[in-house]
């Protein structure tokens, strides 16, 4: 019995040692063939797998698959029925008629934020250059789409960037670590969210943002998956991909700089933690810097630069936007009136316009408007738009000798002093004691008195900073010459910063003279950009290039301190815009488009569980958070190292995001309207769907099934409950009116 006990601990067979009492012959007894072929059969049964084994085996591929067909079906489906210029395709379409035109154009709505640098409307142009589109048609807001253009293709072309984040978000959620359910989930709710699915159908920008958004965030799970996989191919190339995708978001919009400092956080407190291991060689410590310096900094910024030198070659032509960059520039551009047959140098007599080389500087203008304030004087300001009240003539001191229409040409060089005469009103530029309306601690700026009538204050000193053709500052050169303009009897500086006039302005930009004396303070450097003057010959000033660099500086500043004006206007209704508050709870939506009964209709309006389960969320994880620092902080050691971790990069890090992406729109004093939150919406479908998994994941897999079934269901559901808003709504508006739960859904009157 004991030797039992030992063979049967030890694992032996014990069948083996008792067929050894047993004759031989019994045990070289082969079975019958019958029992052979039974056993074999049931092995063969055993080794078939159902089709639910098959299904579960090859989910990876079939459920991104899947949700991908849905995606382009949704986004897809009737694209074309509504044959006229739907909301904003008004500014988007007509960015991508300038881009096949070529002919330069500055976004005036791009001040940020949320500015709008070119890659977004570049890729507009290429859907209409692949669609046919010459470039001709004005698209005009409620116009019907000429025959010949193809904006059915455009809108698909759009669209596919926005059904592209469905199966994103699943490979999201997947490297997030959350289990299956769950990561359908979150995918049903971006395929299910009938404002992703509206704003994706139309000529816009922010179906590309959110791709732009939802690929750094998938780049970035792959990369944190692969944090002990330091310098490996892979680490490598999801490190590159995540830079790749920086860029090409913030090269849409600047929004995109807010998923860019989530992933900048990560990266910093990646960092922190490395530094803090004293194993980690120097070495190796610097060279995850130097890695993340290259991927995630100067691979984006080249990527956004990339878009610029793009945007630069395209348009070669004059266009709508020249007078936003400098006179070099737009010297260079075909068509141009700029520079063309004016005179190299600048005499006494020339009459010229003025550019302002500050980044969005305007040109010296002038109107018979007054200041309502102050002097009352005739008003002197900035302006962007060519006009005869831009231009000025170059006249004599009051101490000089009068100007001589008949004598040789006199050269203006640096330390001359001068007067500018307003050629339509014929007054002088002129400052005094009295401040300026908006910038009250510089001097006014008016024109004043007549050729005869005037008096010191009438002066202005040349001060040469540069010159692009040549060191001899002894002349003013059309284009290439930078001077400054010191007023003679109060010692300040005439300045145009971009500081908007109200109204009675016109909101064009304030002109000053300012007492600080910053010599590489360019607003206060000006250069001339048009001359005539029938006593010079005609030269070819736009024979120097501009640089690029320079010019990709300039224009990033104008882009971001031009139309800083867009704020909310109280004498203004604006029945699309909304508050930030609306926004998570879904109190409002926007109609995209006329209501009249014979046109196709689209409310731009959300999915109700997703945006009150996702907000709600928010909340809870919120209490989530604070339950388990209770409960440590009196001791309880309840979560493992991999469910902190979990908690800290599943549901935390998009928490961040979506607060990132929330809270400028909070801060900020401009319009605002219902999609400036999908981007923060996506962080919160994903905090939501982190909650549902850790909340079930341990559950009993009936109410597992129960819960996921209902949320899928509710989902779904609501979806299609709302879709009219999406694919369009035809005939009576009042039809629709079963959808309208509160008073602000206005898809019905």
């Amino acid at each position: 019995m004991a030797t039992d006990k030992v063979v049967a601990a030890s694992g032996a067979d014990l069948g083996d040692a008792r067929r050894r009492n047993v004759p031989s012959a019994s045990l070289s007894q082969p079975p019958p063939p019958s029992s052979r072929a039974e056993v074999d059969d049931k092995k063969l049964a055993k080794k078939e797998p159902s089709p639910l084994a098959i299904l579960d085996e090859w989910e990876w591929v079939i459920a991104p698959l899947l949700f991908t067909f849905l995606a382009f079906f949704t986004r897809f489906y009737k694209i074309g029925i509504s044959n006229i210029v739907t909301w904003d395709e008004a500014h988007f379409g007509k960015f991508g008629s300038h881009y096949l035109q070529r002919e330069f154009y500055f976004d005036v709505h791009a001040s940020i934020p949320p500015a709008r640098p070119p890659a977004g409307k570049l890729l507009v142009g290429l859907s209409g250059y692949l669609a046919g589109y010459n470039g001709s048609f004005e698209f005009k807001s409620g116009e019907k789409y000429p025959e010949e253009l193809n904006y059915t293709f455009m809108r698909q072309f759009n669209a596919f960037w926005g059904a592209a984040c469905v199966p994103m978000a699943y490979w999201t959620a997947k490297e997030l670590n959350l289990k299956r359910p769950a990561v359908w989930l979150v995918t049903l709710m971006v395929l299910c969210e009938n404002s992703y699915t509206t704003i994706s159908r139309f000529i816009l920008l922010d179906s590309m943002l959110l791709f732009g958004t939802v690929a750094t965030t998938l780049c970035w799970a792959k990369f944190h998956s692969q944090r002990r996989n330091s310098f490996e191919p892979e680490w490598f190339f999801w490190l590159f991909m995540t830079g790749l995708s920086i860029g090409f978001v913030t090269s849409v919009k600047l929004v995109g700089l807010f998923v860019t400092a989530l992933v900048g956080l990560y990266t910093i407190e990646d960092l922190w933690t490395k530094f803090g291991n004293v194993k980690m060689p120097v070495v190796e410590l610097g060279a995850h810097v130097a890695a993340r310096v290259v991927g995630l900094i100067i691979l984006p910024f080249l990527v956004y630069m990339l878009s610029f030198a793009i945007h630069f070659a395209v348009l070669t032509n004059s266009g709508p936007g020249d007078a936003q960059m400098s006179s070099l520039f737009q010297a260079n551009l075909r068509g141009t009136e700029v520079g063309r047959d004016s005179p190299l140098e600048v005499a006494l007599g020339s009459r010229v316009t003025i550019k302002n080389m500050g980044y969005g500087g305007g040109l010296l203008h002038s109107h018979v408007q007054t200041y309502p304030e102050g002097s009352t004087q005739q008003q002197v300001t900035c302006y962007h738009h060519k006009d005869a009240n831009n231009d000025w003539f170059f006249y004599p001191n009051r101490r000089d000798a009068d100007y001589d229409a008949e004598a040789e040409p006199r050269f203006i060089g640096d330390k001359d002093v001068i007067r500018l005469i307003h050629a339509q009103t014929g007054r002088n530029l002129h400052s005094h004691e009295i401040s300026a309306p908006v910038t009250k601690a510089d001097r006014e700026v008016s024109s004043y008195g007549n050729l005869t009538v005037g008096d010191d204050k009438d002066h202005w000193k040349i001060e040469v900073v540069s010159d692009a053709a040549s060191r001899d500052r002894s002349h003013i050169r059309t284009l290439t010459t930078g001077f400054r303009l010191k007023h003679e009897a109060l010692g300040c500086y005439l300045r145009a910063g971009n500081v908007n006039l109200p109204q009675w302005g016109f909101k064009q930009i304030e002109v000053t003279c300012t007492k600080d004396n910053h010599p590489r303070d360019t607003y206060t450097h000006w250069n001339i950009e048009a001359h005539t003057n029938e006593k010079l010959p005609p030269g070819d000033p736009g024979k120097y290039k501009s640089p690029f660099l320079k010019d990709f500086i300039h224009l990033n500043v104008a882009m971001m301190t031009s139309n800083n004006a867009l704020v909310p206007d109280p004498d203004k209704q604006d029945d699309l815009a909304s508050q930030w508050w609306q926004w998570p709870i879904l109190n409002v939506g926007l109609r995209m488009c006329g209501w009249d009964d014979s046109i196709v209709k689209y409310f731009l309006l959300g999915n109700p569980f997703v945006y009150w389960g996702s907000t709600a969320g928010l909340g809870v994880f919120a209490l989530l958070v604070a339950w388990y620092t209770v409960r440590w902080q009196r001791g309880y050691k309840e979560l493992s190292q991999s469910e902190l971790d979990q908690i800290h990069y599943a549901g935390l890090y998009p928490v961040i995001g979506w607060f990132l992406h929330y809270l400028p729109f909070v801060i900020m004093a401009r319009v605002t309207y219902v999609h400036h939150y999908y981007p923060a919406l996506y962080f919160a479908i994903l905090t939501f769907g982190f909650l549902a998994d850790w909340f079930l994941r341990n559950q009993a897999k009936a109410l597992q099934y129960a819960t996921y079934g209902v949320f899928y269901t509710l989902i779904g559901g609501l979806y299609v409950y709302f879709m009219p808003i999406c694919w369009g709504m035809t005939g009576p508006n009042k039809q629709y009116s079963y959808m309208k739960w509160f008073e602000a859904w206005r898809m019905s009157d």
